[in-house]
Protein backbone atom coordinates (compact mmCIF):
# COMPACT_ATOMS: atom_id res chain seq x y z
CA UNK A 1 0.00 0.00 0.00
CA UNK A 2 1.61 3.40 -0.59
CA UNK A 3 -0.39 7.35 -0.30
CA UNK A 4 -2.83 8.46 1.89
CA UNK A 5 -4.48 5.34 2.80
CA UNK A 6 -4.60 4.94 6.39
CA UNK A 7 -7.37 5.81 8.66
CA UNK A 8 -5.21 6.41 11.85
CA UNK A 9 -1.50 6.21 12.50
CA UNK A 10 -0.09 5.32 15.82
CA UNK A 11 3.00 6.06 16.64
CA UNK A 12 5.21 3.64 19.30
CA UNK A 13 5.07 0.10 19.04
CA UNK A 14 5.52 -1.39 22.73
CA UNK A 15 3.22 -4.03 24.18
CA UNK A 16 0.31 -1.53 24.34
CA UNK A 17 1.10 0.03 20.86
CA UNK A 18 0.86 -3.05 18.83
CA UNK A 19 -1.67 -4.30 20.22
CA UNK A 20 -4.13 -1.23 19.78
CA UNK A 21 -2.96 -1.63 16.01
CA UNK A 22 -4.31 -5.18 15.76
CA UNK A 23 -7.24 -4.24 17.72
CA UNK A 24 -7.89 -1.30 15.05
CA UNK A 25 -6.76 -3.63 12.08
CA UNK A 26 -9.17 -6.20 13.78
CA UNK A 27 -12.48 -3.68 13.23
CA UNK A 28 -12.05 -3.12 9.36
CA UNK A 29 -10.05 0.23 9.70
CA UNK A 30 -6.45 0.63 8.03
CA UNK A 31 -3.24 1.70 10.41
CA UNK A 32 -0.41 3.15 9.62
CA UNK A 33 2.64 2.46 12.39
CA UNK A 34 5.82 3.99 12.75
CA UNK A 35 8.42 3.66 15.75
CA UNK A 36 11.63 5.33 16.55
CA UNK A 37 13.88 1.83 16.17
CA UNK A 38 12.34 1.42 12.83
CA UNK A 39 13.70 -2.04 12.26
CA UNK A 40 10.96 -3.16 15.27
CA UNK A 41 8.33 -1.47 12.21
CA UNK A 42 9.49 -3.76 10.02
CA UNK A 43 9.61 -6.98 12.97
CA UNK A 44 5.81 -6.07 13.57
CA UNK A 45 4.94 -6.58 9.45
CA UNK A 46 6.72 -9.42 8.93
CA UNK A 47 5.60 -10.80 12.24
CA UNK A 48 1.98 -10.07 13.82
CA UNK A 49 0.66 -7.60 11.66
CA UNK A 50 1.80 -9.93 8.19
CA UNK A 51 -1.41 -9.58 5.98
CA UNK A 52 -3.47 -7.31 7.99
CA UNK A 53 -4.30 -3.96 6.92
CA UNK A 54 -1.01 -2.26 8.73
CA UNK A 55 0.83 -0.03 6.10
CA UNK A 56 5.06 0.93 8.24
CA UNK A 57 6.77 3.83 7.84
CA UNK A 58 10.94 4.51 8.65
CA UNK A 59 10.50 8.49 8.86
CA UNK A 60 7.59 10.85 10.41
CA UNK A 61 7.30 12.08 7.30
CA UNK A 62 6.02 9.26 5.19
CA UNK A 63 3.83 8.25 8.08
CA UNK A 64 1.90 11.76 7.51
CA UNK A 65 1.50 10.74 4.41
CA UNK A 66 0.01 7.68 4.51
CA UNK A 67 -2.84 9.40 6.85
CA UNK A 68 -6.30 10.13 5.25
CA UNK A 69 -7.58 13.69 6.26
CA UNK A 70 -7.98 14.79 8.50
CA UNK A 71 -5.22 12.82 9.56
CA UNK A 72 -5.79 11.12 13.49
CA UNK A 73 -2.18 10.13 14.98
CA UNK A 74 -2.10 8.35 18.33
CA UNK A 75 1.15 8.56 20.51
CA UNK A 76 1.54 5.77 22.38
CA UNK A 77 5.06 6.45 24.17
CA UNK A 78 6.77 7.13 27.41
CA UNK A 79 4.69 9.71 29.57
CA UNK A 80 6.44 13.30 30.24
CA UNK A 81 9.20 14.82 28.10
CA UNK A 82 9.60 12.15 24.96
CA UNK A 83 5.80 13.11 24.32
CA UNK A 84 6.60 17.23 24.19
CA UNK A 85 9.84 16.06 22.14
CA UNK A 86 7.61 13.57 19.41
CA UNK A 87 4.95 16.55 18.92
CA UNK A 88 7.91 19.08 18.49
CA UNK A 89 9.11 16.35 15.62
CA UNK A 90 5.49 16.11 14.14
CA UNK A 91 3.68 19.12 14.63
CA UNK A 92 5.39 20.74 11.48
CA UNK A 93 4.65 17.94 9.19
CA UNK A 94 0.41 18.38 10.47
CA UNK A 95 -2.28 20.81 9.18
CA UNK A 96 -5.46 23.22 10.97
CA UNK A 97 -7.89 20.33 12.02
CA UNK A 98 -5.72 16.94 12.40
CA UNK A 99 -5.88 15.35 15.61
CA UNK A 100 -3.23 13.90 17.95
CA UNK A 101 -3.94 11.26 20.65
CA UNK A 102 -2.28 11.08 23.72
CA UNK A 103 -2.43 7.47 24.89
CA UNK A 104 -0.20 7.02 27.51
CA UNK A 105 -0.07 7.38 31.26
CA UNK A 106 0.47 11.44 31.06
CA UNK A 107 -0.18 13.85 34.02
CA UNK A 108 -3.35 15.83 33.49
CA UNK A 109 -1.79 18.94 34.16
CA UNK A 110 0.37 18.20 30.70
CA UNK A 111 -2.32 17.66 28.74
CA UNK A 112 -4.24 20.60 29.75
CA UNK A 113 -1.36 22.49 28.77
CA UNK A 114 -1.05 20.44 25.53
CA UNK A 115 -4.42 20.60 24.44
CA UNK A 116 -4.43 24.53 25.07
CA UNK A 117 -0.80 24.92 23.21
CA UNK A 118 -1.77 22.96 19.83
CA UNK A 119 -5.46 24.80 20.32
CA UNK A 120 -3.57 27.93 19.12
CA UNK A 121 -1.99 26.29 16.31
CA UNK A 122 -5.32 24.39 14.54
CA UNK A 123 -4.41 21.20 15.98
CA UNK A 124 -6.94 19.20 17.96
CA UNK A 125 -5.35 17.82 21.01
CA UNK A 126 -6.66 14.35 22.88
CA UNK A 127 -5.09 12.73 26.10
CA UNK A 128 -6.78 9.90 26.77
CA UNK A 129 -6.25 6.95 29.34
CA UNK A 130 -6.18 3.24 28.11
CA UNK A 131 -6.72 0.47 30.18
CA UNK A 132 -6.77 -2.94 30.11
CA UNK A 133 -3.02 -4.32 29.76
CA UNK A 134 -1.47 -6.16 26.82
CA UNK A 135 -5.36 -8.53 26.47
CA UNK A 136 -7.60 -5.28 27.05
CA UNK A 137 -5.43 -3.38 24.39
CA UNK A 138 -5.69 -6.41 21.84
CA UNK A 139 -9.14 -7.49 22.58
CA UNK A 140 -11.32 -4.38 23.76
CA UNK A 141 -10.19 -1.73 26.52
CA UNK A 142 -11.27 0.89 28.77
CA UNK A 143 -10.73 4.20 26.68
CA UNK A 144 -11.29 7.79 28.63
CA UNK A 145 -11.04 10.53 26.00
CA UNK A 146 -10.18 13.72 27.22
CA UNK A 147 -9.16 16.96 25.38
CA UNK A 148 -10.26 19.32 22.94
CA UNK A 149 -14.12 18.18 22.26
CA UNK A 150 -13.93 19.29 18.31
CA UNK A 151 -11.79 16.48 18.19
CA UNK A 152 -14.30 13.99 20.02
CA UNK A 153 -16.65 13.42 16.28
CA UNK A 154 -13.42 12.49 14.64
CA UNK A 155 -11.92 9.87 16.74
CA UNK A 156 -15.41 8.37 18.47
CA UNK A 157 -16.34 5.92 15.77
CA UNK A 158 -12.77 4.44 16.04
CA UNK A 159 -12.65 4.55 19.99
CA UNK A 160 -15.87 2.89 20.61
CA UNK A 161 -15.22 0.18 17.95
CA UNK A 162 -11.80 -1.03 19.65
CA UNK A 163 -12.93 -0.53 23.00
CA UNK A 164 -14.60 -2.92 25.54
CA UNK A 165 -18.27 -3.88 25.07
CA UNK A 166 -20.54 -4.47 28.26
CA UNK A 167 -24.52 -5.53 28.70
CA UNK A 168 -26.26 -4.09 25.55
CA UNK A 169 -23.06 -4.04 23.47
CA UNK A 170 -22.00 -0.79 25.63
CA UNK A 171 -18.59 0.43 24.95
CA UNK A 172 -16.16 1.05 27.58
CA UNK A 173 -15.55 4.63 26.33
CA UNK A 174 -17.31 8.34 26.37
CA UNK A 175 -16.14 11.83 26.19
CA UNK A 176 -15.12 12.59 29.65
CA UNK A 177 -14.06 16.13 29.59
CA UNK A 178 -12.45 18.90 28.21
CA UNK A 179 -8.54 19.51 28.55
CA UNK A 180 -6.83 17.65 31.66
CA UNK A 181 -10.65 15.44 32.32
CA UNK A 182 -9.78 11.79 30.62
CA UNK A 183 -5.79 11.67 32.02
CA UNK A 184 -7.35 12.29 34.83
CA UNK A 185 -9.90 10.04 34.81
CA UNK A 186 -7.14 7.45 34.22
CA UNK A 187 -5.08 8.23 36.86
CA UNK A 188 -7.43 8.25 39.49
CA UNK A 189 -8.55 4.30 38.12
CA UNK A 190 -4.96 3.82 38.55
CA UNK A 191 -5.17 5.16 42.42
CA UNK A 192 -8.11 2.37 42.76
CA UNK A 193 -6.04 -0.10 41.33
CA UNK A 194 -3.19 0.35 43.68
CA UNK A 195 -6.07 0.14 46.87
CA UNK A 196 -7.57 -2.78 45.16
CA UNK A 197 -4.16 -5.01 44.86
CA UNK A 198 -3.09 -3.94 48.52
CA UNK A 199 -6.55 -5.13 49.70
CA UNK A 200 -6.52 -8.90 47.80
CA UNK A 201 -3.04 -8.77 48.83
CA UNK A 202 -3.64 -7.92 52.40
CA UNK A 203 -6.09 -10.71 52.33
CA UNK A 204 -3.91 -13.12 50.77
CA UNK A 205 -1.35 -11.98 53.87
CA UNK A 206 -4.16 -12.80 57.19
CA UNK A 207 -5.10 -16.12 55.47
CA UNK A 208 -1.99 -17.40 54.64
CA UNK A 209 -0.70 -15.87 58.33
CA UNK A 210 -3.24 -16.94 60.53
CA UNK A 211 -4.67 -20.51 58.65
CA UNK A 212 -1.82 -21.47 57.34
CA UNK A 213 -3.35 -21.43 54.17
CA UNK A 214 -0.70 -22.68 51.12
CA UNK A 215 -0.99 -21.03 47.91
CA UNK A 216 -2.94 -24.08 46.28
CA UNK A 217 -5.59 -23.49 49.09
CA UNK A 218 -5.73 -19.99 48.27
CA UNK A 219 -6.60 -20.13 44.88
CA UNK A 220 -9.99 -22.13 45.62
CA UNK A 221 -10.60 -19.61 48.36
CA UNK A 222 -10.40 -16.61 45.48
CA UNK A 223 -11.80 -18.79 43.25
CA UNK A 224 -15.03 -18.46 45.51
CA UNK A 225 -14.69 -14.80 46.21
CA UNK A 226 -14.87 -14.36 42.40
CA UNK A 227 -18.22 -15.64 42.07
CA UNK A 228 -19.80 -13.37 44.87
CA UNK A 229 -20.05 -9.38 45.18
CA UNK A 230 -16.03 -9.44 44.85
CA UNK A 231 -16.33 -11.27 40.94
CA UNK A 232 -13.34 -8.94 39.29
CA UNK A 233 -10.57 -8.75 36.93
CA UNK A 234 -8.22 -8.74 39.98
CA UNK A 235 -9.41 -11.31 42.27
CA UNK A 236 -9.67 -13.59 38.67
CA UNK A 237 -6.02 -13.12 37.59
CA UNK A 238 -4.97 -13.56 41.73
CA UNK A 239 -6.31 -17.31 41.60
CA UNK A 240 -5.07 -17.81 37.94
CA UNK A 241 -1.65 -16.53 40.24
CA UNK A 242 -1.83 -18.68 43.12
CA UNK A 243 -2.77 -22.22 41.46
CA UNK A 244 0.29 -21.26 38.79
CA UNK A 245 3.70 -23.42 39.68
CA UNK A 246 7.22 -22.73 38.60
CA UNK A 247 7.98 -25.08 35.84
CA UNK A 248 11.39 -25.60 37.09
CA UNK A 249 10.66 -26.22 40.65
CA UNK A 250 7.30 -27.11 41.16
CA UNK A 251 6.74 -24.64 43.48
CA UNK A 252 3.72 -22.34 43.85
CA UNK A 253 5.41 -19.21 42.05
CA UNK A 254 4.29 -16.62 44.02
CA UNK A 255 6.28 -17.73 46.45
CA UNK A 256 9.39 -17.54 44.94
CA UNK A 257 8.86 -13.95 44.37
CA UNK A 258 10.47 -11.26 46.28
CA UNK A 259 8.19 -9.21 48.23
CA UNK A 260 10.06 -5.80 47.02
CA UNK A 261 7.11 -3.57 45.35
CA UNK A 262 7.85 -0.72 42.72
CA UNK A 263 5.21 1.44 41.47
CA UNK A 264 5.28 3.65 38.08
CA UNK A 265 3.98 6.75 39.86
CA UNK A 266 0.33 7.40 39.00
CA UNK A 267 -0.38 6.40 42.53
CA UNK A 268 1.59 8.79 43.81
CA UNK A 269 -0.26 11.19 41.41
CA UNK A 270 -3.71 10.15 42.64
CA UNK A 271 -2.10 11.23 46.00
CA UNK A 272 -0.86 14.24 45.28
CA UNK A 273 -4.24 15.62 43.75
CA UNK A 274 -6.63 14.35 46.32
CA UNK A 275 -4.25 16.61 48.82
CA UNK A 276 -4.44 19.25 46.42
CA UNK A 277 -8.96 18.94 46.75
CA UNK A 278 -8.89 18.30 50.58
CA UNK A 279 -10.04 15.10 50.03
CA UNK A 280 -9.22 12.45 52.12
CA UNK A 281 -7.72 9.60 50.16
CA UNK A 282 -6.92 7.41 53.02
CA UNK A 283 -7.01 3.73 51.58
CA UNK A 284 -5.18 4.40 48.37
CA UNK A 285 -2.55 6.54 50.41
CA UNK A 286 -2.08 3.35 52.50
CA UNK A 287 -1.82 1.70 49.16
CA UNK A 288 1.19 3.82 47.82
CA UNK A 289 3.08 3.76 51.21
CA UNK A 290 2.47 -0.08 51.38
CA UNK A 291 4.74 -0.24 48.15
CA UNK A 292 7.42 2.19 49.76
CA UNK A 293 7.39 -0.19 53.11
CA UNK A 294 7.97 -3.54 51.24
CA UNK A 295 10.65 -1.74 49.26
CA UNK A 296 12.77 -1.61 52.32
CA UNK A 297 13.27 -5.12 52.10
CA UNK A 298 16.66 -5.10 53.29
CA UNK A 299 15.70 -3.08 56.70
CA UNK A 300 12.29 -5.12 57.19
CA UNK A 301 15.25 -8.15 57.18
CA UNK A 302 17.79 -6.15 59.84
CA UNK A 303 13.94 -4.92 61.64
CA UNK A 304 12.53 -8.52 62.02
CA UNK A 305 15.28 -9.69 64.02
CA UNK A 306 15.57 -6.94 66.38
CA UNK A 307 11.14 -6.09 66.64
CA UNK A 308 9.29 -9.01 67.73
CA UNK A 309 5.15 -9.28 67.32
CA UNK A 310 2.77 -10.86 69.47
CA UNK A 311 1.82 -14.71 69.10
CA UNK A 312 -0.51 -15.87 66.55
CA UNK A 313 -3.60 -18.39 67.32
CA UNK A 314 -4.15 -21.42 65.85
CA UNK A 315 -7.55 -21.90 67.42
CA UNK A 316 -8.85 -20.07 64.43
CA UNK A 317 -11.89 -21.65 62.38
CA UNK A 318 -11.23 -21.77 59.19
CA UNK A 319 -14.24 -21.09 57.45
CA UNK A 320 -15.55 -17.99 59.71
CA UNK A 321 -12.24 -16.51 58.98
CA UNK A 322 -12.29 -16.89 55.16
CA UNK A 323 -16.22 -15.69 55.13
CA UNK A 324 -15.43 -12.83 57.13
CA UNK A 325 -12.09 -11.41 55.22
CA UNK A 326 -14.55 -11.74 51.72
CA UNK A 327 -16.81 -9.14 54.00
CA UNK A 328 -13.96 -6.75 54.87
CA UNK A 329 -12.43 -6.90 51.96
CA UNK A 330 -16.18 -5.93 50.31
CA UNK A 331 -16.50 -3.37 52.28
CA UNK A 332 -13.59 -1.80 52.09
CA UNK A 333 -13.51 -2.47 48.65
CA UNK A 334 -16.30 0.35 48.58
CA UNK A 335 -14.64 3.23 50.64
CA UNK A 336 -12.22 3.19 48.34
CA UNK A 337 -13.98 3.44 45.11
CA UNK A 338 -15.87 6.02 47.33
CA UNK A 339 -13.28 8.25 47.70
CA UNK A 340 -11.82 7.83 44.29
CA UNK A 341 -15.18 9.12 43.15
CA UNK A 342 -15.49 11.92 45.81
CA UNK A 343 -11.97 12.95 44.07
CA UNK A 344 -12.90 13.23 40.42
CA UNK A 345 -15.88 14.93 41.34
CA UNK A 346 -13.93 17.56 42.95
CA UNK A 347 -11.38 18.18 40.74
CA UNK A 348 -14.89 18.15 38.14
CA UNK A 349 -16.03 20.70 39.83
CA UNK A 350 -13.01 22.74 40.18
CA UNK A 351 -11.66 22.57 36.38
CA UNK A 352 -16.00 22.70 35.22
CA UNK A 353 -14.84 19.25 33.37
CA UNK A 354 -18.91 18.13 34.13
CA UNK A 355 -17.67 14.89 34.34
CA UNK A 356 -20.59 12.03 34.15
CA UNK A 357 -19.48 9.92 37.53
CA UNK A 358 -22.20 7.22 36.63
CA UNK A 359 -20.50 7.05 32.71
CA UNK A 360 -16.86 6.48 34.50
CA UNK A 361 -18.21 3.19 36.50
CA UNK A 362 -19.57 2.34 32.99
CA UNK A 363 -16.28 2.75 31.23
CA UNK A 364 -14.73 0.56 34.07
CA UNK A 365 -17.44 -2.15 33.98
CA UNK A 366 -15.14 -3.71 30.95
CA UNK A 367 -11.58 -4.09 29.09
CA UNK A 368 -9.31 -1.86 32.35
CA UNK A 369 -7.85 -3.42 35.47
CA UNK A 370 -10.10 -2.89 37.89
CA UNK A 371 -13.44 -4.11 35.23
CA UNK A 372 -16.08 -5.58 38.27
CA UNK A 373 -19.20 -6.44 38.34
CA UNK A 374 -19.36 -4.38 41.40
CA UNK A 375 -18.92 -1.14 39.25
CA UNK A 376 -22.73 -1.86 37.82
CA UNK A 377 -24.11 -0.88 41.16
CA UNK A 378 -21.79 2.35 41.32
CA UNK A 379 -23.19 3.33 37.92
CA UNK A 380 -26.79 2.28 39.12
CA UNK A 381 -25.48 5.00 42.24
CA UNK A 382 -24.94 7.86 40.45
CA UNK A 383 -28.33 7.19 38.12
CA UNK A 384 -30.40 7.45 41.25
CA UNK A 385 -28.72 10.61 42.49
CA UNK A 386 -26.43 12.01 39.87
CA UNK A 387 -25.18 14.61 42.55
CA UNK A 388 -25.00 12.05 45.42
CA UNK A 389 -21.86 13.42 47.66
CA UNK A 390 -20.30 9.88 48.94
CA UNK A 391 -21.17 6.47 47.60
CA UNK A 392 -21.04 5.49 51.10
CA UNK A 393 -24.61 7.39 51.42
CA UNK A 394 -26.23 5.82 48.44
CA UNK A 395 -28.93 3.47 49.89
CA UNK A 396 -27.23 0.39 48.24
CA UNK A 397 -24.32 1.06 49.23
CA UNK A 398 -24.97 1.93 53.09
CA UNK A 399 -26.83 -1.19 53.39
CA UNK A 400 -23.71 -3.11 52.17
CA UNK A 401 -21.82 -1.64 54.49
CA UNK A 402 -24.24 -2.31 57.51
CA UNK A 403 -23.82 -6.01 56.33
CA UNK A 404 -20.62 -6.24 56.49
CA UNK A 405 -19.63 -4.15 59.45
CA UNK A 406 -19.35 -6.75 62.08
CA UNK A 407 -16.93 -9.35 59.72
CA UNK A 408 -15.06 -5.76 59.04
CA UNK A 409 -14.35 -5.16 62.71
CA UNK A 410 -12.90 -8.53 63.76
CA UNK A 411 -10.96 -8.94 60.75
CA UNK A 412 -9.48 -5.13 61.22
CA UNK A 413 -8.83 -6.60 64.86
CA UNK A 414 -7.52 -9.68 64.32
CA UNK A 415 -4.48 -8.46 62.04
CA UNK A 416 -4.14 -6.17 65.07
CA UNK A 417 -4.07 -8.90 68.12
CA UNK A 418 -2.17 -11.07 65.98
CA UNK A 419 0.44 -8.61 64.35
CA UNK A 420 -0.38 -8.70 60.76
CA UNK A 421 -0.17 -5.17 59.33
CA UNK A 422 -4.09 -4.13 57.41
CA UNK A 423 -2.92 -0.79 56.18
CA UNK A 424 -5.54 -0.92 53.39
CA UNK A 425 -8.30 -2.39 55.90
CA UNK A 426 -7.25 -0.34 58.81
CA UNK A 427 -7.60 2.81 56.73
CA UNK A 428 -11.12 2.24 55.51
CA UNK A 429 -12.48 1.05 58.16
CA UNK A 430 -11.30 4.36 59.98
CA UNK A 431 -12.83 6.22 56.79
CA UNK A 432 -15.93 4.90 57.19
CA UNK A 433 -15.91 5.61 61.39
CA UNK A 434 -14.77 8.90 61.01
CA UNK A 435 -17.39 9.81 57.89
CA UNK A 436 -19.97 8.31 59.56
CA UNK A 437 -19.67 10.47 62.84
CA UNK A 438 -21.01 13.61 63.74
CA UNK A 439 -18.70 15.28 65.85
CA UNK A 440 -15.45 14.91 65.48
CA UNK A 441 -12.20 15.36 68.29
CA UNK A 442 -11.94 18.55 65.48
CA UNK A 443 -13.02 20.97 68.10
CA UNK A 444 -9.94 20.20 70.13
CA UNK A 445 -7.69 20.17 67.33
CA UNK A 446 -8.96 23.66 66.93
CA UNK A 447 -8.40 25.00 70.04
CA UNK A 448 -5.20 23.82 70.27
CA UNK A 449 -4.17 25.58 66.60
CA UNK A 450 -5.81 28.62 68.70
CA UNK A 451 -3.86 28.55 71.74
CA UNK A 452 -0.28 28.50 69.88
CA UNK A 453 -0.93 30.51 67.12
CA UNK A 454 -3.91 32.31 67.13
CA UNK A 455 -5.05 30.08 63.92
CA UNK A 456 -8.93 31.21 65.35
CA UNK A 457 -12.08 28.45 65.70
CA UNK A 458 -15.76 28.77 64.41
CA UNK A 459 -18.77 28.18 67.37
CA UNK A 460 -21.23 25.61 67.38
CA UNK A 461 -23.60 28.54 68.53
CA UNK A 462 -22.75 30.95 65.96
CA UNK A 463 -23.41 30.88 62.60
CA UNK A 464 -20.78 29.35 60.16
CA UNK A 465 -17.97 31.43 58.68
CA UNK A 466 -17.75 33.35 61.72
CA UNK A 467 -14.01 32.97 63.67
CA UNK A 468 -13.39 33.60 66.90
CA UNK A 469 -10.10 33.61 68.83
CA UNK A 470 -9.37 33.21 72.69
CA UNK A 471 -6.81 34.84 75.27
CA UNK A 472 -6.20 31.24 76.64
CA UNK A 473 -3.00 32.13 78.72
CA UNK A 474 -3.97 35.58 79.71
CA UNK A 475 -0.70 36.79 78.72
CA UNK A 476 -2.06 36.73 74.65
CA UNK A 477 -3.51 39.72 73.02
CA UNK A 478 -6.70 40.01 71.20
CA UNK A 479 -4.49 39.61 67.41
CA UNK A 480 -5.40 36.89 65.62
CA UNK A 481 -4.14 34.58 62.70
CA UNK A 482 -6.08 34.73 59.02
CA UNK A 483 -8.39 31.75 59.18
CA UNK A 484 -7.63 29.70 55.46
CA UNK A 485 -7.67 26.34 54.39
CA UNK A 486 -4.40 25.63 52.33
Amino acid sequence: MSGAVADIGVIGLAVMGENLVLNMASQGLTVAVFNRTTSRVDEFLAGRARGKRIVGAHSLPDFVGQLKRPRRIMLMVKAGQPVDDLIAQILPLLEPGDVLIDGGNSHFNDTTRRTRQLHERGILFIGTGVSGGEEGALKGPSIMPGGNPDAWPLIRPIFQAIAAKVEGNLPCCDWVGRDGAGHFVKMVHNGIEYGDMQLICEAYHLLQALLGLRADDLRTVFDRFNRGPLDSYLIEITRDILGFHDPETGQPMVDLILDSAQQKGTGKWTVESALDNNIPLTLITEAVFARMLAAQKDERVAASKVLSGPPRSSSLDRESLIAEVELALYASKICSYAQGFALMAAQSEAENWGIALGSVALMWRGGCIIRSAFLGRIKEAFDRNPRLPNLLVDPFFAAELSRCQPAWRRVVAAGAIHGIPLPAFSSALAYFDGYRTERLPANLLQAQRDYFGAHMYERVDRPRGQFFHSNWTGRGGSTASTAYNV
